[in-house]
C-alpha cells in the first residue's frame, strides 16, 4: 500500500458520513486560511520583492509533506496552499483588529463546522489519535472532490477498500 493511500485510507475511516464529508468542504478551507492568515502576518525577510512569513515557510513544509505522497497531488496542493497564502496575506494586510478578527473567525467557525460534520459521522476528528491528519484534511478535500468529479479513481477504489464506502449514518442508531 503506498504511503498516500495509507494517509487518505486512514483519514478517511473517521469520514464515511457523507454529511461529514460536506462539512470538511467548508470547514477545513475555513480553518487553512484562518491559521495562514495568523502566520501571515510577522514578515521575517523579503526575496526580490515577496514577503517570506511563517505561513510560507509552514506552506512549503506542507507542499514537500504532498508531494512525498504523489506528485499530482503535491501539485494540486501546492496551489490550493499558495491560493491560501495570498488570501491570507490580504487578511493580514488589514488593521490589527481586522486581521484578527477574521483569522480567528474563520479559525473558530471553520472547527464549529467539523465538529457537526463529525456529530454526524459518530466518530472524534482524526487528528485526535494522529496529528498528522491536520495535514491530511485538506489532501482529504482535494481527493474527495476528484473523486467527484471522477478524477482518481483508482485512488477512490483503493481508499474504499481499506475504509468502506460513504453513506448517510442513522442517528437514531449509536456509531
Amino acid at each position: 500500500m503506498s504511503a498516500l493511500i495509507k494517509q487518505l485510507s486512514k483519514y478517511a475511516t473517521y469520514h464515511r458520513d457523507r454529511r461529514n464529508i460536506a462539512t470538511h468542504f467548508f470547514g477545513i478551507p475555513m480553518i487553512l486560511v484562518g491559521a495562514t492568515a495568523f502566520l501571515s502576518r510577522p514578515q521575517l525577510l523579503e526575496v526580490q520583492g515577496l514577503a517570506v512569513t511563517p505561513a510560507v515557510l509552514v506552506g512549503l513544509g506542507a507542499a514537500v509533506f504532498y508531494f512525498r505522497l504523489d506528485l499530482r497531488y503535491g501539485l494540486t496542493m501546492l496551489a490550493v496552499l499558495a491560493a491560501s497564502v495570498i488570501a491570507a496575506s490580504h487578511l493580514a494586510a488589514l488593521s490589527t483588529a481586522a486581521w484578527l478578527a477574521a483569522a480567528g473567525g474563520l479559525f473558530f467557525v471553520g472547527w464549529v463546522i467539523q465538529f457537526i460534520g463529525h456529530y454526524y459521522e459518530g466518530k472524534k476528528p482524526a487528528f485526535v489519535d494522529d496529528l498528522v491528519g491536520l495535514l491530511v484534511g485538506p489532501l482529504f478535500v482535494v481527493a474527495e472532490l476528484g473523486f467527484m468529479l471522477g478524477l482518481r479513481r483508482e485512488v477512490k477504489a483503493e481508499v474504499e477498500q481499506v475504509a468502506g464506502p460513504t453513506r448517510l449514518r442513522d442517528l437514531s442508531k449509536p456509531a
